[in-house]
């Protein structure tokens, strides 16, 4: 029996299935740069960055040096009442970073789910209207408040609270509407004013809550003037804009926010998975009345934990001073013109879409029909994993596979991961993956 089967086997028996969605068997044991290794020494090739956490890819010496000089100082302290210095220190710098020309202020968590259960709580505290707008197909964390703001198939099973409108995110691919852009004019804008907001009531809602590019709805990125229409709308009706940057954010494509490409000013950004290259942190930024609506009222004890906001400070400045911005611009127009190059050898690619380092490669059965190809994406995940690559699929359909390598990646192993893809890709669409090994691993 091989390690992984083996530590498989004991995680089956004293782990929760509810913690896991799984696409292949492994259990890592060691990782570097854009490689990782499994217990039984098998490299890959890491094209996910674990769901976008680590953009400056695996264990990265800056990092590592921040977090050993941190611990040789203090390991802990809550800052709940006992703040800090290097919370202090990270906050000051978020709030540079972080767009709009007024005072702002930060509140720090552990996961994107509490930094969005943030918004849910505080919002209409803020402004005492009670509604708050989402997307479908958004994706905004597992606890409660969170849940109810995302749209997201997976968390279907749940009953949300009722305060949550929801308003179609304009998947061009599949418009809701049978529009074909630009020639529809932002039809779905125009619905989601005239008649989501309006009925929600518009003088009810608090605030809008959306994903720059809907990454776990299916790496979807909107025309690019939606977001600046929306972002006026609102504020012509009075309701926050809020951005969730908790999978786009630090530097994934190409700016160090997402809502940059974009001449906006949010009220809040939500934040969360790269920020700390695997640490836990959170953080929410946003206008300093938004962050003062309510004392004590959205607290951890392990929020700001010295060692995490150690570690972000420590990627911000890599961030900067190693170029990474402009080196996920590149890459990412290198991916996408290697992937679309892609598409057109192999038919069951329906489209490729993204913004620099996160892009969606969606597969169909059929192009004219679009009819998702979702165990077809199964198979491709799995067979890319038994060739030595790490991606995974999202979407409404479970058809979008999505990549998100580290933005550190050399072109070697874009390379290598490319080549790795084509060939799950063409041993899929000739019949040459094990069916029943996918089936056991069912994924979202």
């Amino acid at each position: 029996m091989s390690r992984v089967s083996e530590y498989l086997e004991r995680e089956e028996r004293v782990i929760g299935k509810v913690i896991g969605i799984r696409f292949y068997p492994i259990v890592v044991e060691r990782a570097s740069g854009s490689r990782v290794w499994d217990v039984d020494g098998r490299e890959y090739v890491d094209f996910s960055s674990q769901w976008a956490v680590m953009n400056l890819g695996h264990n990265h010496p800056d990092v590592i040096k921040a977090v050993k000089d941190q611990m040789e100082k203090l390991i802990f302290s809550s800052h709940t009442t006992f703040p800090n210095t290097a919370a202090i220190q990270l906050a000051e710098k978020l709030v540079e970073l972080a767009p709009g020309d007024f005072k702002k202020k930060v509140w720090f968590g552990l996961t994107g789910s509490d930094a969005n259960e943030f918004i849910y709580k505080i919002m209409p505290i803020y402004n005492g209207r009670r509604r708050i707008l989402g997307f479908q197909g958004s994706y905004h964390g597992q606890t409660m408040g969170a849940l109810s703001l995302s749209g997201h198939k997976s968390l279907a099973r749940f009953i949300g609270f009722p305060n949550v409108v929801k308003a179609p995110y304009p998947y061009c691919y599949r418009c809701p509407f049978k529009q074909h852009y630009p020639e529809c004019g932002l039809l779905c804008l125009d619905f989601i004013e005239g008649n989501v907001m309006e009925n929600a009531p518009a003088d009810d809602l608090s605030a809008a809550i959306i994903e720059p590019v809907q990454s776990d709805g299916g790496v979807i990125v909107p025309p690019p003037e939606f977001i600046p229409k929306f972002y006026r709308i609102c504020k012509d009706k009075g309701v926050s804009f809020i951005v969730d940057e908790v999978k786009v954010g630090f530097g994934r494509t190409g700016r160090f926010f997402a809502i940059e490409h974009y001449d906006v000013a949010p009220d809040a950004i939500s934040m969360a998975k790269p920020m700390a290259s695997g640490f836990p942190l959170s953080a929410v930024v946003g206008r300093a009345e938004i962050l003062d609506a309510a004392a004590a009222a959205h607290l951890f004890t392990s929020s700001a934990h010295p060692i995490s906001c150690a570690a972000s400070l420590a990627t911000i400045n890599t961030i900067m001073k190693d170029g990474i911005l402009e080196k996920a611009s590149r890459m990412g127009s290198f991916l996408m013109k290697r992937f679309k190059e892609m598409s057109e050898a192999h038919e069951l690619i329906g489209d490729v879409r993204g913004s620099g380092m996160i892009l969606g490669i969606e597969l169909v059965k059929d192009r004219r029909t679009r009819i998702p190809a979702t165990f077809e994406t199964a198979c491709l995940v799995y067979r890319a994993f038994e060739l030595g690559l790490l991606v995974t699929y999202v979407g409404a359909y479970s058809n979008v596979v999505e990549i998100t390598p580290p933005l550190t990646m050399s072109i070697e192993d874009a390379e290598k991961g490319l080549e790795i893809f084509e060939k799950a890709l063409d041993d899929v669409e000739k019949d040459r993956v094990d069916k029943m090994k996918v089936r056991r691993f069912a994924g979202w």
